[in-house]
């Protein structure tokens, strides 16, 4: 099927989301995915289109303004979600399948707060077709809460995502994969809201420092303060080991307490820590 044809695929399935005086809820990200999303199911339903962020300590503060900014540019309004799922249990625990009770604690909320009022009657997300060869757990929440997938359905993957957007001049067509704060931490060891926002602070700074790709992981030690450990693509490396860069990037990140700053060789890897899937004991050792 042609490039046009998914996307008109996608436009079809929007349309027929919901009745004629209905409203479509998109859960909101900021991201490439939920973008296109967003800005098809307002050319497929105009007005009747409503924007939802979940608002939590796993979304970076520059993420939340990406949002604002890209659902204003796109003339649909926006409702930022407080969503809770640093209080469960099985989140913290960070298991292989945090994603599952952190997308569970966001479409559970979303039932609760959004579908059946102001004419909400249904919700849609932005899973693509690349991401049925990921560890994507979250997706079996969506699933469960017949949370509508119109990409997916349609055979988009990511690449094409990408060509649609900036076929529609959106700013995200070549904006880097930005998965939650919580992706950060090793599989096994605990998710709290103090590591997490250290976590934003950290990649906060490299940007600073002029760092696009970027992955800063956080890693518990048994004693003392965690290891940041830096990802960023090969070519940057010898930038980051330049002598004003590599001072403010130690300075910065032993001020927010990481005892150890170390450069992953390897370099980018999203969704790296994947490969370490397996059950493990929660970490705790961390001074707060």
């Amino acid at each position: 099927m042609s490039l046009l044809a998914k996307k008109r695929v996608v436009l079809e399935l929007l349309r027929r989301s919901v009745g004629a005086q209905e409203r479509l809820a998109v859960a909101f990200s900021g991201g490439v995915d939920s973008t296109l999303l967003l800005a098809l199911a307002r050319e497929a339903l105009g007005e009747r289109v409503l924007a939802v962020t979940a608002d939590s300590p796993s979304l970076a503060r520059a993420e939340r303004e990406a949002c604002r900014r890209q659902a204003a540019a796109l003339g649909v309004p926006l409702r930022f979600l407080a969503t809770r799922e640093h209080e469960r249990a099985a989140y913290r625990a960070n298991a292989g399948d945090r994603c599952y009770h952190c997308k569970s604690e966001l479409f559970e909320t979303l039932a609760r707060e959004v579908l059946g009022r102001d004419g909400v009657a249904a919700v849609a997300y932005g899973a693509t077709a690349d991401d049925l060869g990921d560890h994507r757990p979250g997706m079996r929440a969506a699933q469960e809460h017949g949370v509508l997938a119109p990409l997916l359905e349609a055979g988009l993957g990511k690449e094409e995502v990408r060509i649609l957007s900036r076929e529609a001049g959106l700013e995200t067509w070549d904006k880097p994969a930005q998965p939650c704060l919580a992706s950060r931490v090793p599989y096994g060891q605990e998710v709290r809201p103090e590591v997490l926002e250290r976590i934003d602070r950290a990649e906060a700074l490299l940007r600073q420092l002029g760092f696009r790709e970027l992955r800063v992981r956080h890693h518990a030690q048994p004693l003392g303060g965690p290891i940041a450990r830096v990802e960023l693509p090969p070519a940057d490396l010898p930038r980051a080991l330049e002598p004003s860069r590599r001072e403010a990037l130690l300075s910065g990140l032993r001020a927010l307490g990481f005892e150890f700053v170390t450069l992953d060789l390897g370099g980018l890897r999203s969704g790296g820590l994947n490969a370490l899937l397996r059950k493990l004991p929660v970490v705790t050792g961390e001074p707060l």
